[in-house]
């Protein structure tokens, strides 16, 4: 066979070819730079700079120049943002000067605008990108709808609920789901304590919280396993400015319980390393309620001074983090420690209400006795961000141990002996005890491929939970979780956003075995003997889902349509699987199902929003199916062996539908007066099993607010306002039993608050009158509802924060 040879002329021929279609490739992309300054003329570091249609991004250096290199030349316009300064957007003219644009000038925002402004412009873009329906608060929300707990000052928003514990402590419910149905993320970390329990609230200390975004719906493919009734996710703190020190002091009292405390804050940077600590301590008393007797299982319990008598508590907690920024590299260290002490209600906790010590509980409303418990949670992670080319990748390794014991006099039910052994592990008033420790880490990459955004991730997590005390409930637990993601956001054109997600989990649990200390008597074939009865058996469950997600986003200018279709689960916990003991919380014995399969759930979530000048609408429906939701059912039985007399409740599985909407509609009627309507409904049903045609626990009724808000201009005051909200929640008749019917309410609560200019800060006062007619309501989401106890008293908040800045050498 002959060697092909080209001729001189050919390989001319090729050349050109070549040539111009290199010449083609070239005319369809270009390479343009600039930079970016602020109105006094500074380079801007850290800029970002967006260009569209094809939503490329990066980010400018120190001197505040960008690049983009081979760029479609359809490219129509830049975006440049900046935190404290008015988004710029330029026009592209690439065929006119295709390489070096002006020097783009961003003018600091307007002192005078409201937050709340700000806050609805940052959920607009948000929920603009994104087929999840979230809502956005962010810490002067938060001031200024202050509770008792985090889960408190975030209930205000529609489809946002909580099981309260009292006044110190309380539990997300989204959408009528809660428990280990809905996570919570700090810092980039999935939160962990004993968030099983009714009676565990949340170790969060909301006066370092800067912003939350609330995910209302399953989010599996994001989070993983718990996530499958939604996520309350707390963003890190802004990194500090360069050169600077300062802080901020908040005092905080409230009238109901007299409470007393505040936080400290401080933090600093220089160039590139900052910190930013804070130090926050509470103290509070019995809170009151409008009734001076309640009753707890039918009998009448007299309450002194209308005071819940040792519902006592206090709290602190610190926090630090630190760290090092520059233009391609950032890392953060978070360390906390949450510490509370709160007292349960003496007569409904175990004991029999009629044999509580009323003098000692009634000698002062601030002593915390027994029964009571102890929480202590430490948290230290790390997040680290680096540029790599076109990748931005994010690792994050964390620890957390949270260590609760609950505290209560010993007494022997059932074959318990009646003189507690002094030989015994536990101390004799250590009721319970959980130790648990989790390790967890993490690996994202972000990236782009034309008007393909993607997120790929692998996650882990091992769980260690230790038990102790003379009472039994769960056993001592290990468990594994680890999951992989990607995720596609898809920029069609500015009208049209596409996503799609996949994701894979494995999961295994593994419980040891329990033996009880105590002997039982047992009868056999007609012979009676004691035994040391074994109360939970060894037992390993390994879990494997494959979970998906779609949705869409349609943006016009004053409309938006969004829609998100996708599964979700969630594996069984300790407490679903392997329970056999008294809850003492609840006067009832609850017992797991060791073959539990892992909840499922499908589901569609629509957002409508429609924005004009003075009005602003949003309804956003939704729909679940789960073809094995998890529930603890009511039995007919009794236990024999622990107190003779409490019912026998039993985790099992069910089909349940659900489906409701939230409305948030908003008018501007004058300048300075506002108004606003909140709307929430929710209703579901089990499709099969013993309780199939009920509804399911803890299922929040429906409930309109009207909110009125005046926004008067005063001279050195800025941010001044007055509202006045009513909300009306319906009856709750859809319960499933021993739960009740809850009549409906109307309440009231009055709020005000401005900040006083100063020459650096600004001093922020807030006041809130909470129940604001005194008004007695039962809530059917709480956790003392089952005795018929009402909701807290009137109570006056009033809070200060006053900010402090050392050094400023920007």
């Amino acid at each position: 066979m002959n060697e092909y040879k080209p001729n001189r002329l050919q390989i001319i021929y090729l050349l050109l070819f070549f040539a111009v279609i290199f010449t083609k490739i070239s005319a369809q992309t270009i390479s343009i730079s600039g930079k970016v300054f602020s109105n006094n003329h500074k380079p801007l570091e850290r800029a970002t700079v967006t260009l569209y249609p094809s939503f490329t991004t990066t980010f400018t250096n120190k001197e505040g120049a960008f690049f983009f290199n081979k760029i479609p030349k359809n490219s129509k316009k830049l975006i440049v943002t900046y935190s404290g300064y008015i988004q710029s957007e330029i026009e592209l003219s690439l065929d006119k000067n295709p390489n070096i644009q002006p020097d783009i000038i961003l003018h600091q925002e307007v002192k005078e605008l409201q937050e709340v402004v700000i806050k609805d412009n940052y959920t607009t873009r948000l929920n603009k990108k994104e087929s999840l329906n979230i809502a956005v608060v962010n810490s002067s929300f938060i001031q200024r709808n202050l509770g008792g707990s985090l889960m408190q000052s975030l209930q205000r928003l529609p489809g946002v609920k909580t099981i309260s514990i009292g006044s110190g402590g309380s539990k997300p419910l989204i959408r009528g789901l809660s428990f280990n149905q809905v996570i919570v993320v700090e810092n980039g970390i999935k939160h962990e304590g004993q968030q099983w329990g009714a009676d565990h609230g949340l170790e969060i200390d909301q006066y370092a919280v800067n912003r939350v975004e609330i995910i209302k719906g399953p989010s599996s493919f994001i989070y993983g396993s718990d996530a499958i009734g939604g996520a309350i996710n707390i963003k890190p703190l802004p990194i500090p400015a360069k050169h600077t020190l300062g802080g901020s002091v908040d005092i905080t009292g409230k009238s109901n319980n007299e409470q007393y405390g505040g936080s400290f804050n401080l933090f600093g940077r220089n160039e590139k390393w900052f910190f930013d600590t804070r130090i926050t301590t509470m103290d509070y008393g019995d809170y009151r309620v409008p009734t001076n007797v309640v009753q707890v299982y039918n009998y009448a319990v007299p309450l002194y001074k209308n005071h819940l008598r040792n519902t006592a508590g206090r709290e602190l907690n610190f926090h630090a983090s630190t760290g090092y920024v520059s233009q391609k590299f950032k890392s953060v260290m978070y360390l906390s420690n949450v510490y509370s002490k709160t007292g349960f209600f003496a007569n409904a906790h175990g004991l029999e209400p009629r044999n509580v010590d009323t003098e000692l509980h009634d000698k002062s409303s601030r002593d915390i006795q027994m029964p009571h418990q102890e929480v202590n949670h430490t948290k230290i992670s790390n997040t680290t961000l680096f540029q790599l080319g076109e990748h931005q990748l994010e690792t994050q390794i964390g620890f957390q141990k949270n260590f609760r014991r609950e505290w209560s006099h010993y007494v022997n039910h059932g074959y318990m002996p009646p003189i507690y052994p002094d030989a015994m592990y536990a101390p004799q008033d250590l009721e319970r005890q959980y130790d648990k420790e989790v390790f967890s880490a993490s690996v994202k990459d972000e990236f782009s491929l034309g008007n393909h955004q993607f997120t790929v991730g692998i996650n882990t997590e091992l769980q260690q939970n230790k038990i102790g005390g003379w009472s039994f409930l769960i056993p001592a637990f290990t468990q594994i979780n680890a999951g992989a993601f990607t995720y596609d956001k898809i920029q069609l054109n500015e009208k049209w956003l596409l996503h799609a997600a996949l994701r894979m989990d494995y999961g295994r649990i593994k419980t040891k075995p329990y033996t009880d200390w105590f002997e039982s008597e047992v009868t056999t074939n007609g012979q009676t003997n004691f035994e040391y009865l074994n109360r939970s058996e060894e037992l390993t469950r390994t879990f494997k889902s494959f979970t998906w997600s779609a949705g869409v986003n349609y943006n016009l200018e004053k409309f938006s349509l969004k829609a998100n279709a996708g599964t979700s689960f969630r594996m069984p916990i300790a407490k679903e699987l392997a329970s056999n003991g008294v809850n003492y919380h609840y006067f009832r014995f609850e017992k797991g199902d060791p073959n539990l399969s892992a909840e499922q759930s499908y589901q569609l979530d629509l957002g409508l929003e429609w924005q004009d000048n003075k009005w602003s609408v949003q309804l956003s429906p939704f729909f679940n199916y789960f073809p094995n939701y998890i529930y603890l059912n009511p039995t007919s039985q009794h236990d024999i062996y622990y107190g003779a007399g409490n019912q026998i409740f039993e985790y099992e599985q069910s089909k349940v539908m659900r489906y409701g909407c939230e409305l948030q509609t908003r008018y501007q009627f004058l300048k300075n007066l506002s108004g606003e309507i909140l709307v929430e409904y929710l209703y579901s049903e089990q499709l099969s099993g013993n309780k199939k045609g009920y509804t399911l626990p803890f299922s929040p009724p429906a409930s309109v607010l009207f909110g009125l808000t005046y926004s008067p201009e005063i001279k050195n005051l800025r941010d001044t306002y007055f509202s006045l909200d009513y909300r009306f929640t319906a009856e709750q008749n859809q319960i499933v039993p021993p739960e009740k019917k809850t009549a409906s309410s109307s309440i009231f609560n009055l709020a005000l608050g401005t900040k006083i200019r100063t020459r650096q800060q600004d001093l922020a006062i807030s006041l809130q009158v909470q129940n604001l007619f005194n008004t007695k309501y039962l809530n059917h989401t709480s956790f003392y509802r089952l005795i018929e106890l009402p909701e807290a008293s009137r109570n006056i908040i009033l809070s200060i924060k006053i900010p402090f800045l050392i050094l400023n050498q920007k």
